[in-house]
């Protein structure tokens, strides 16, 4: 037969690939080009979408300063994935270009004074980078939401949302799945959720929305659905359709909460905090002790057993490094001492008189690095793993594990301490760090002059410091949980400070802050001890070889304490109890005759009931015991070894699910543009190839439709015989008969159109495009129905074409890189050889 000569598509038509974008509709020639207008329209959704969710991290960081950064960021990395797309690169390219724009700007914005020209990444930027990386990490170990906006986590989040950008663009164009590109703008919207105490807000969840809401309208806009009419985003009914889908996904936003598991109580997304791994069970230093206390109900319970005359104070970590910013725990990892069973409790003292007292811990659930100790522990016998402890601060810590399900026996020793030794002891503190002194030189003025003005009149180090917990404990400070996060200074900075000592509102770490600080100022070294106040009696008694029947105390999160120590010389580290109807003040910082606000809990919101009086005392210390306390176990979230198993093998069906996912989204997509004005036949013709392929019948690379039509329609794999090789006219398929004539005629209906468009005249007529999936459903269902129950498995969840398609896009660069270097390979070859001919020229002449 004759064919005509092949002629190039018209402008906007398919060729050979559902990749390709339709034709304008008719009467649309004056509008612009799909293909330029697509990337811009979609780069600027998805930046509105990333920008509007970030809106939500107010709250975790104090401010607006850091805005503009994460803006500049978000817009110059969409803006130029857009310009790349418009330019027709490959996806490879678009996508390295989008790290690059990323890498460059962070540059520009954070390390402009350590870089080349001020964006070139240099040796410099590196050093400086590690530098901001640490910073941000001791931001989010050491201080509680919100937090100053520094550098080093304004930079991190800028990194992070920049990636995010390069991921949803690519899920929205490349990958065509502008649906699951809700998937990034949700891990957003997870942080604040997580970690903010009002989640992520209006404005986060309406910017978070809206965005998403234009990635879908643009996505609708350019490729239509098959069963849309022509130019269907101008169908006045569309965006009725749209409002009702809003309405209807708000509705269940709204009401999945009160069934999904994870969600704590209130109306998403400005009263719930989503949680789905349960509630933290540990004791993070300082950043988690707000949250903590605001906590409904208490988790993380420990359980211990004392001979003290009262109960103690369970102090876990001890934060001495304080930058201005925050306060944060230096570990002193390299001068750590492996092994707890004997510990010098460094108790260099000039009191005669020493309190042994012995403690039985069960942890239950309890989750930290730290071990909950009394101060000062000598010994701590039957952990299991490896412990070590700080020389300078006795904080317990564990090697290679933590504090869940341990179960301990502690000795401490401390001095028995009065006001009149605490009076004796001005001599100037000799030995001690400078840590436990430093003083930032951005201490703000309030600081300052209320440290001058409650110390006026003191005049040795034990007054000063009385002074300071006399003013913190008076009828002006009120404690409070909601005060800090209301009035947005819920941290331990000195900007935090300021706002406290102002607003004289605020919970256990704002007051002990405010000491540790002050009595730095005076002259006195401190430090913040993070841990739990004295529990309530349980009732039961646990039974310690050689101390006979010990009374039980229990502690949660609720306990969650934070308490200054300040260094006498001769004495040690004492503790003092500034927080108002919080803890106990000891014996030795009581004030009788002073009014304070100690005693009651009026205008204190918030509160944990302080539960049963304490006991009375215990017996007197006895040797050291054999370690075997009882008691029973902390309870706990049990549900947290099944959220993990759920979420693990969610992940894992998901993944092994994705190339079927991936295949019939590919499927869906080439019949859309066959249905829609000027999609024309190509889509259809290419998904019928990659059927045959999923099935054993993958076209030759230079087979002829015709041939290729014929051959599946004579092979086994359409109920055919595949001894009818010689057949070249798929146009008579009834003659082979059976059940599966109508998959036959349907191949000879889709490679007559294709041929149509491909060699007939311009403008010819095709099938409409529901008719070319009604005949790629008969063409599919007779494949499967003839094809083994292996071939049918393998072509549903791993089809050849798709995985064939997947690697060709993998080798992508390096066939970028190969073709470059076998130039430069052959251009080097042929040098060499003309040195080589002159140099033996020469020694032949």
């Amino acid at each position: 037969m004759t064919l005509a000569p092949q002629r190039t598509p018209a402008a906007g038509s398919p060729a050979s690939d559902a990749g390709q974008r339709p034709a304008p509709a008719p009467g649309g020639a004056g509008r612009p080009n799909p293909a330029v207008v697509e990337p811009w329209a979609m780069g600027l959704a998805v930046a509105v979408a990333v920008a509007g969710a970030a809106l939500g991290l107010n709250g975790v960081l104090r401010g607006w300063a850091w805005f503009p950064a994460v803006l500049t960021t978000v817009f110059t990395v969409a803006m130029t994935l857009a310009a790349l797309r418009a330019l027709r690169l490959r996806g490879v390219l678009v996508g390295a270009g989008g790290f690059l724009a990323l890498a460059l700007v962070l540059t520009f914005t954070f390390f402009r004074q350590h870089s080349i020209a001020g964006f070139i990444p240099s040796g410099d930027t590196m050093a400086q980078l590690q530098r901001y990386l640490r910073r941000a990490s001791e931001t989010v170990l050491a201080e509680s939401t919100p937090v100053a906006p520094n550098a080093g986590i304004v930079m991190l989040i800028c990194g992070v949302l920049g990636l995010l950008v390069i991921l949803i663009d690519a899920l929205a164009l490349p990958l065509s799945l502008p649906a699951t590109s809700g998937l990034g703008i949700l891990a957003i919207l997870v942080v604040p959720a997580m970690v903010k105490p009002q989640s992520v807000g209006w404005l986060g969840f309406t910017g978070a929305a809206v965005g998403y809401l234009m990635i879908l309208a643009c996505s609708h806009w350019f490729h239509p659905g098959a069963g849309a009419r022509t130019d269907t985003a101008r169908n006045p009914g569309q965006l009725r359709r749209a409002t009702l889908t809003g309405a209807v996904a708000l509705a269940l936003t709204l009401l999945l909460q009160l069934v999904v598991p994870g969600f704590d109580q209130g109306i998403f997304p400005q009263g719930s905090r989503l949680n789905p791994w349960g509630t933290a069970n540990g004791l993070n230093p300082m950043i988690s002790l707000g949250n903590s206390l605001r906590s409904p109900t208490g988790t993380g319970r420990i359980t211990y057993a004392t001979n003290a005359a009262t109960a103690p104070y369970l102090r876990s970590a001890t934060v001495d490094s304080f930058d201005g910013d925050s306060w944060s725990p230096d570990d002193r990892d390299a001068s750590r001492r492996v092994g707890t069973g004997r510990i010098d409790p460094g108790v260099d003292s000039t009191v005669e008189e020493q309190v042994r007292v012995v403690t039985a811990v069960n942890a239950g659930q309890f989750t930290s690095p730290y071990l909950p100790v009394p101060y000062a522990p000598e010994a701590v016998n039957g952990l299991t793993g490896r412990w070590s402890w700080d020389p300078a601060t006795l904080s317990i810590k564990g090697v290679d594990l933590n504090s869940r399900n341990q179960q301990y026996v502690v000795m401490s020793v401390a001095p028995k301490l009065t006001p009149a030794t605490l009076a004796q002891s001005s001599a100037p503190v000799r030995g001690i760090a400078d840590t436990f002194t430093r003083v930032p030189g951005n201490v703000p003025q309030i600081v300052r002059q209320t440290a001058d003005t409650v110390t006026a009149g003191s005049s040795t180090s034990y007054a000063k410091a009385m002074a300071i917990q006399k003013y913190l404990r008076s009828v002006e400070f009120r404690y409070s949980l909601q005060s800090p996060v209301q009035g947005g200074y819920d941290g331990n900075g000195l900007s935090v400070l300021a706002d406290f000592l102002a607003a004289k509102s605020g919970y256990c770490i704002h007051f002990a802050s405010a000491m540790a600080v002050m009595a730095r100022l005076e002259g006195i070294p401190s430090r913040i001890a993070v841990g739990y106040a004295p529990g309530r009696a349980t009732g039961a008694t646990v039974s310690l070889a050689g101390q006979g029947a010990l009374p039980e105390y229990e502690v949660d999160a609720r306990d969650a304490h934070a308490w200054p120590e300040l260094y006498f010389q001769g004495v040690g580290w004492v503790a003092f109890e500034p927080t108002p109807s919080r803890g106990v003040v000891p014996a030795y910082a009581v004030e009788p005759a002073a009014p304070s606000g100690a005693s009651t809990n009026e205008n204190n919101d918030g509160l944990f009931p302080t539960g049963d009086p304490k006991p009375t005392a215990a017996p007197a210390p006895a040797p050291l015991p054999l370690p075997g306390p009882g008691g029973e176990a902390g309870s706990g979230n049990r549900f947290a070894p099944l959220l993990y198993g759920a979420g693990g093998l969610l992940l894992l069906v998901l993944l092994l699910a994705s190339p079927a996912l991936a295949r019939r989204g590919l499927r869906q997509r080439r019949l859309q543009l066959a249905g829609a004005a000027g999609g024309g036949a190509a889509p259809a013709w290419t998904e019928l190839q990659d059927l045959a392929t999923d099935f054993r019948v993958p076209p030759g690379e230079s087979e002829t439709p015709r041939h290729f039509a014929a051959r599946l329609s004579g092979s086994a794999a359409l109920g055919g015989v595949d001894a009818l090789g010689g057949v070249d006219d798929p146009g008579r398929p009834g003659e082979l008969g059976g059940a599966d004539a109508g998959a036959r005629a349907a191949v000879a209906e889709l490679t007559a159109n294709f041929e149509r468009q491909q060699y007939g005249r311009p403008g010819a007529e095709t099938a409409a495009g529901g008719a070319a999936a009604d005949r790629i459903a008969l063409v599919r269902e007779s494949l499967r129905e003839n094809a083994s129950w292996w071939t049918r498995l393998r072509a549903t969840w791993l089809p050849p074409s798709l995985l064939a398609r997947w690697r060709r896009r993998a080798s992508t660069p390096l066939r970028a890189v190969s073709g470059p270097a076998r130039g430069a390979g052959r251009a080097a070859a042929e040098a060499w050889s003309r040195i080589r001919d002159a140099a033996r020229r020469l020694r032949r002449g």
